[in-house]
Order: C-alpha cells, then structure tokens, then sequence
C-alpha cells in the first residue's frame, strides 16, 4: 500500500509540474507575477498596504498549484521582499494524503510582521509551516474586515485567488525552501 501511495504521490506531483507550467519562471517573470499578484492583494484587502508596510517582508507566491487523487501535493515558486525589493526566490511544496480530488491555483501571500520571524525564515535551509514557525491565517471576502491594530502574530498569511475544483486554507505542512533563479 505505501509504494502505491507514492507512485501516486510522483505521479501528482509530476502533473503538478508539468501541468502548472511548462518551465520554471524566470527571475524577471516571477517578479511580474509577483506584482500582479501584490496588485490584487491590494484591492482585495483594505488594510493589505498598511500591513505591507508594517511588515519587515513579504513571501509572495503568485501562483501555488494543487492537484490530488486521494494523495494530493502542491508547488509554487515565490519571490521574497524587503523594502520593495527582492531579495530571494523561494519554492513551496507540500503533501497531503486523505480524501481530496481535483485540482486547483492560488496566490499566497505571507507578511513577516517581526525581523526576529523574518530572520528565522531566512536561515532555515527548508523553513516548514507548523513546525519552524505558525502562519496566522486571515479570512477575508463579502462583508469581512479585520483590525490591524489587533493583529500581533509575528507572520500572517494569506489566501486567494483560489480557481479550480479543490479548495483548502491551509498552509499546514507546507516546505519552503530558498531557490536560485
């Protein structure tokens, strides 16, 4: 059983891959991406630019793709920022085994609200959500708002853009882990 379970876990994460784009994004088309996704973040999010700039750095990930079939994986590459500029590139990839069918693309956007939780992330070799460090993730849509001024936790994540036929908020066991470009 578990040799099917990873076959089918290859097999996920290939189409993934493959599926999600052809190649890997440039440095100059991730940082595009990045934009465009920051853009949105903003007009989806009242309060997003104010926290930005509260923030000691940003980890965007423009597009990160899901597909699963009962074990499921994901991958995403994203740009990380200070002050307005890019300092490093970052994957994502996660795992999951349970019940779950589809696929799916979202945007992540993680704001490191402390330079202690920004240097943690920043000298881990492969920094992982819920064991190097809790993401405190912000629901928002039709009708809700939330208080920045109430907002303490040291990184606040969030979620959106969400198209396909699979749908998850978490970051839970999510690796994330430095790339060149």
């Amino acid at each position: 059983m578990k040799y099917f379970q990873q076959m089918i876990l290859l097999i996920t994460v290939t189409i993934i891959v493959s599926s999600g784009q052809a190649h890997a994004a440039s440095a100059v088309e991730l940082n595009a991406k990045a934009d465009a996704s920051l853009k949105t973040f903003y007009s989806k999010v009242e309060a997003a630019k104010e926290l930005s700039k509260k923030s000691a750095g940003l980890l965007i990930f423009p597009a990160v793709y899901k597909a699963g079939f009962g074990v499921g994986a994901e991958y995403g590459e994203g740009v990380l920022r200070i002050k307005g500029k890019t300092v490093d590139y970052y994957s994502t990839v996660a795992a999951s085994i349970g019940f779950q069918l589809g696929a799916q693309k979202k945007t992540v956007v993680l704001l490191f609200m402390t330079q202690t939780a920004l240097k943690d992330f920043r000298k881990s070799g492969g920094w992982e959500v819920g064991v190097d460090g809790s993401v405190a993730l912000v629901e928002f849509g039709a009708g809700k708002e939330f208080d920045t001024t109430n907002i303490k936790e040291p990184i606040i994540g969030f979620i959106f853009g969400n198209k396909g036929l699979m749908y998850n908020l978490s970051l839970e066991g999510s690796k994330m882990t430095k790339i060149k470009k």
